[in-house]
C-alpha cells in the first residue's frame, strides 16, 4: 500500500516575530489543509526551513504535526542531514514522536558517491521501522540519486519505499520507473511537473503549491488518480504562472511571501533568507491576483 496517494504538503513553518516558532498558526494551516482535501502532512522539509531548526525545534514540531494531524492524513517527517549520524538521530526521534514515514534528502554540501548513497539511505533506514521516502532535488544538494542507486535501495532495504523526484529531468525518471517494475513509489517534487510525473506512474506531488492553493492541488492529483487526465492537464496549466513565480527566488521565501500577502500571516524566514526583491514580489502578487487568491 501506497504511503499516500494525491497532494501532500510540503507546509511551511509559520513563525512569531522574533522567529520561534508559532504553534497556534501551524495548527491552523494543518485543519485547513485538511478541511481542502489535502492527503499528507509533510512536516520539516525544505519548505518547513528544516535547515534553521535546531534538533529540540526539529523534534518538537514533528510530534505536534503528529498531534494536531490525530491520524487523520499521515504525517512525513523531513529528517534527512547531510551527516549520516545527525539523520539517525532525527530519524528516530520522529518515528518515536508518531510520524507515519520519513523524507530523507540526499547529503548536501559533503555530498556522495552513489556507494555513499547506499550506505547512509541504509543506515538510516535500518534504524527505524517506518517507511521512507528518499528525496532526490539536485540543484540544491549537488547530489542525484541515479536510478539504478535508487532500484538498489528499494530492492535491498525493506522500509525504502520511494522517492520523491525534484531533479527535473524526466528522462531520469523515465529510466527510474522502467527499471523499478512497480518497487518504487514516485511522487513529484516539482509542482510544474505534477501531470507529466504522474504520466509515468507517480502516486502524486509532495507539493509547494499546495500551501497558497490546496484544493486546486488536491484536484489536480485526484482527477488523474480518478481517469480525467484532460481535467488534471487543465490545472496543471491554469497554475503554472503562479508555480512559477513561487520560484522566482529560493524557495521558500516566495510561498511564506504569498502567504503572507493572502493575510495568512505565517511570520518571517529565519537567515540567511531574506525578503524579495521588488520585482520578484511584484511578480508573485500579480500571479497570485490572477489565481483568485489575492485582491
Amino acid at each position: 500500500m501506497a504511503i499516500f496517494k494525491g497532494a501532500g504538503v510540503a507546509i511551511v513553518t509559520p513563525m512569531h516575530a522574533d522567529e520561534t516558532v508559532n504553534y497556534e498558526k501551524l495548527e491552523e494551516l494543518i485543519e485547513e489543509q485538511i478541511a481542502a482535501g489535502t492527503d499528507a502532512i509533510i512536516i520539516c522539509g525544505t519548505t518547513g526551513e528544516s535547515s534553521t531548526l535546531s534538533h529540540q525545534e526539529h523534534v518538537d514540531v514533528i510530534r505536534f504535526a503528529v498531534e494536531k494531524t490525530a491520524h487523520r492524513v499521515p504525517v512525513i517527517a523531513g529528517t534527512g542531514s547531510n551527516a549520516t549520524s545527525e539523520a539517525v538521530y532525527l530519524s528516530t526521534k520522529a518515528e518515536e514522536a508518531g510520524a507515519d514515514a520519513l523524507l530523507l534528502v540526499t547529503p548536501y554540501y559533503n555530498k556522495a558517491t552513489q556507494k555513499g548513497l547506499i550506505r547512509h539511505f541504509t543506515q538510516i533506514a535500518n534504524s527505524v521501522k517506518i517507511p521512507v521516502i528518499l528525496y532526490n532535488v539536485p540543484s540544491r544538494t549537488g547530489c542525484n540519486i541515479l536510478p539504478e542507486t535508487m532500484v538498489y535501495l528499494a530492492e535491498h532495504v525493506e522500509n525504502i519505499k520511494g522517492i520523491k523526484e525534484a531533479s527535473g529531468n524526466i528522462s531520469q525518471v523515465a529510466k527510474l520507473m522502467s527499471l523499478a517494475g512497480g518497487k518504487v513509489e514516485l511522487y513529484s517534487g516539482n509542482d510544474d511537473q505534477v501531470v507529466p510525473l504522474m504520466s509515468l506512474g507517480a502516486n502524486g506531488v509532495i507539493s509547494v503549491l499546495s500551501n497558497v492553493a490546496p484544493a486546486k492541488t488536491h484536484e489536480m492529483a485526484a482527477a488523474w488518480l480518478e481517469g480525467d487526465p484532460a481535467r488534471s492537464a487543465a490545472i496543471q496549466l491554469e497554475m503554472i504562472d503562479l508555480i512559477e513565480a513561487l520560484f522566482c527566488e529560493v524557495n521558500p521565501i516566495p510561498v511564506k511571501t504569498a502567504m503572507n500577502l493572502m493575510g495568512r500571516e505565517v511570520g518571517p524566514l529565519r537567515g540567511p533568507l531574506c525578503e524579495m526583491e521588488e520585482k520578484n514580489l511584484l511578480r508573485l502578487k500579480k500571479a497570485l491576483e490572477q489565481a483568485g487568491l489575492m485582491k
